[in-house]
């Protein structure tokens, strides 16, 4: 889910937009362009993943004028990639938007919050609990962390969007449309739950080693 028009207030798009720089700046700070250039391997994948990430975003279903519907993938490339290089994933993915007219300029800072900042962070604090304090368990990592983790991300991304509508929506009947648009939250989760978690079945029988948020020695192995 996405904001296709101008319907916040000027302040608040600036406010998204410093903040989602202070977020990409903290994922280049992590240097993940080292691993990139030495893994041409996980170079090709990370672009392949992202360009794919692009085309599907144009499957979009428009909700409202101002809104619309697409598969985000953050909290599978959150979990295939891990956060940083996921997070310039979908920073780049939301800048081809605006580069190819989809979407207005002003709004890149406030799309790259809601489906990138929100549904990574949520994802990554899934994982530390399914990392750090679930068992080492193949089916407990799919279910929770895949499944379970990917919709919560869901539910985070449309929350911040309906947040993003309570503090600073221009046009009072686009803040009734976002309350309506709450209450099937609940319907929009389990489509990016049940597409990253069948993605990733796929990645963890056939090549375990792609996924980083996969320890394959402790839950394969040790079994």
């Amino acid at each position: 889910m996405s904001f296709s028009e101008l319907v916040l207030a000027p302040w608040l798009m600036w406010l998204c937009t410093a903040i989602s720089l202070l977020f990409v700046g903290l994922a280049l700070s992590r240097r993940p362009w080292i691993l990139l250039l030495e893994d041409h391997a996980l170079q090709h994948r990370w672009l392949a993943a992202t360009l794919m990430v692009l085309l599907m975003w144009q499957l979009r279903a428009q909700a409202v004028d101002w809104l619309t519907l697409h598969l985000m993938f953050t909290a599978l490339l959150t979990l295939v990639f891990k956060a940083p290089l996921a997070l310039l994933s979908i920073a780049a993915v939301n800048l081809a938007m605006v580069g190819i007219g989809r979407v207005a300029w002003p709004l890149w800072g406030v799309n790259l919050l809601v489906t990138g900042i929100v549904p990574a962070l949520v994802m990554g604090l899934v994982w530390r609990l399914v990392d750090r304090r679930l068992p080492d368990n193949l089916m407990v990592f799919l279910f929770v962390a895949c499944f379970f983790g990917s919709a919560l991300a869901t539910l985070g991304a449309g929350l911040a969007a309906v947040g993003l509508m309570a503090l600073g929506a221009s046009d009072a009947h686009a803040m009734y449309q976002a309350m309506e648009y709450a209450r099937f939250l609940p319907l929009l989760m389990p489509s990016e739950a049940f597409i990253t978690g069948m993605l990733m079945s796929i990645l963890l029988v056939y090549h375990p080693h792609w996924v980083a948020t996969f320890n394959d020695h402790r839950y394969i192995d040790t079994k």
